[in-house]
């Protein structure tokens, strides 16, 4: 009995001898080829939750990060010039694309939260929201005859607003993330930064930080992400900045011949992207390349994420 031609799993080039001709074996090295088409063909999921009271600019912020109207408009084009109060926890999808990259960006607005008179458990609806979306993708992952993408619906960070006081954390912060840090990496921002002078800035930012610690509270990156010396001292340089002193607009003006986003006021212009006024690109660059970066795999702690992320 003649023994059977042994063919490679890899290599470049092989002759099959009952044939003759040349052929191309791709090996086990061509799985992550395959799943980097797979995941960029199906595109991206990125729910961003975005909490706080009522006139910080949560939704002119959402649209400063991604450069778009995304936040409570449809998809229709139609723009809206005044933003609606939120009344309810509001979801809003849009599908992105860059460089043949897609993305669909869910923006999840919340209700003023602390407008209220009575606020005792006011945090309430939005952790029975989280929740729920946790409980809902579990749901599906558990069928038997599972869907070959499953909706993704569970929020992947929550960017959470405070009020420029310039003291220290109010006792319904302290509380609410508290209840929600447990559940979702958390971004805390300092909202209408440019309302403090630079020295009021610091000194806000140091006492928030000291509060967070007092308070046993847990913002993103959290000590579990610090895996080797390169993503430590990263994740240090973000801590370091944390609140992130941030200012939102979506209006465009010209600035020694360019067009820039910012604030126009008697003074001049308050650039948005230029780290000498705020820190609104050290915002986007954590959200986009961290937390996205993050998201298709596990950022709600059951493990459930498989999604393979794309190599650089």
């Amino acid at each position: 009995m003649q023994p059977q031609s042994f063919v490679p799993l890899s290599g470049p080039r092989h002759e099959l001898p009952e044939r003759g001709r040349p052929v191309r074996v791709r090996g086990i090295e061509a799985v992550l080829d395959q799943m980097r088409r797979k995941t960029m063909k199906a595109g991206f999921e990125f729910n961003v939750m975005v909490v706080g009271q009522s006139g910080l600019g949560k939704s002119t912020l959402v649209n400063t990060l991604f450069k778009s109207r995304v936040s409570r408009k449809s998809c229709s084009g139609v723009h809206q010039e005044k933003i609606p109060k939120t009344v309810r926890i509001h979801q809003v999808s849009h599908m992105i694309e860059e460089k043949g990259v897609k993305m669909k960006l869910t923006v999840v607005d919340t209700p003023g939260f602390g407008d209220h008179i009575n606020n005792n458990n006011c945090w309430e609806p939005i952790v029975s929201y989280v929740n729920e979306q946790y409980e809902r993708y579990l749901r599906e992952e558990l069928n038997v005859t599972r869907k070959p993408r499953i909706p993704d619906t569970r929020v992947h960070c929550c960017v959470y607003f405070l009020p420029p006081t310039g003291h220290r954390l109010r006792s319904i912060d302290v509380e609410f993330m508290k209840h929600l840090g447990s559940i979702v990496s958390i971004v805390p921002v300092i909202a209408k930064a440019d309302t403090l002078t630079l020295d009021e800035r610091l000194d806000f930012k140091h006492r928030i930080r000291q509060d967070l610690v007092a308070n046993g509270i847990q913002v993103y990156p959290q000590k579990q992400y610090d895996e080797d010396p390169e993503e430590r001292l990263l994740n240090s340089s973000i801590r370091e900045c944390i609140p992130f002193a941030v200012v939102g607009t979506d209006r465009e003006h010209q600035v020694n011949g360019h067009k820039v986003l910012g604030r126009k006021t008697k003074w001049g212009i308050i650039e948005v992207e230029n780290i000498a006024h705020c820190e609104f690109s050290h915002l986007r660059d954590l959200l986009i390349r961290s937390v996205l970066r993050l998201a298709p795999l596990c950022l709600c702690g059951t493990g459930l994420c498989t999604l393979p992320v794309p190599a650089d």
